[in-house]
């Protein structure tokens, strides 16, 4: 049992942090992720989406040796969290009730770095995880762009698994900072980058561990 499990190591672990980063959007991303506190869930979100992405992505990646395998990795979490949103939609919210967020081209960035680099991974790690935490906060609101009125969304279908004295607020747009795209960019970037080189280590760990 031992060596089934360390063999299967790597596969286990992205198939864990792909749940996981689904139920990360879930939790974070109802009421299309921002309507609560406006442009302070947005910055939240990119950053934890930026960072789930990147650790999980660069891991595989690493795994396999091969560019594209990062875009491989988004497009399952991206198909996970699809499939997750039918189970809104079947207990009677819309299918947009949980937006989905964008993360293949920033993945398709890393993969970039990577073969671009000849496969070095310090500057998949530096230059590609600063490019995730800057590109997915753009790519994130361009997505919002497309969505219908959040907030119509959001008084319409009042989140379930909180208590009436949290029901959401008027959003305070500007009241802490006026460009959360760049603010969840610039997080993002700096962020990212020990994510990644924690995804890259989680690599090494394993191999030594599965040689144990």
């Amino acid at each position: 049992l031992m060596v089934w499990l360390r063999r299967t190591t790597h596969y286990l672990f992205i198939v864990v942090v792909a749940v996981n980063s689904t139920l990360l959007t879930i939790n974070a991303g109802d009421y299309i992720f921002y309507t609560d506190w406006a442009w302070t869930s947005f910055v939240v979100f990119s950053i934890s989406q930026s960072t789930m992405l990147v650790v999980g992505a660069i891991y595989y990646m690493l795994f396999t040796g091969v560019p594209g395998t990062a875009t491989y990795y988004a497009t399952i979490m991206t198909i996970y969290t699809w499939v997750a949103k039918g189970a809104w939609f079947a207990l009677g919210y819309p299918y947009d009730f949980i937006v989905t967020p964008v993360w293949i081209p920033s993945a398709m960035l890393l993969d970039l770095v990577y073969w671009a680099t000849r496969r070095n991974k310090h500057a998949a790690i530096i230059i590609g995880g600063t490019l995730v935490g800057l590109s997915l906060p753009i790519f994130n609101m361009i997505n919002l762009l497309l969505v219908r009125d959040p907030l119509e969304m959001a008084f319409k279908y009042p989140r379930p698994t909180l208590p009436p004295y949290m029901t959401p607020i008027e959003p305070q747009v500007g009241k802490f900072y006026n460009s959360p795209v760049a603010l969840g960019s610039g997080a993002g970037a700096v962020l990212s980058v020990p994510i990644a080189a924690l995804g890259a280590k989680l690599n090494t760990w394993t191999y030594r561990w599965m040689a144990a």
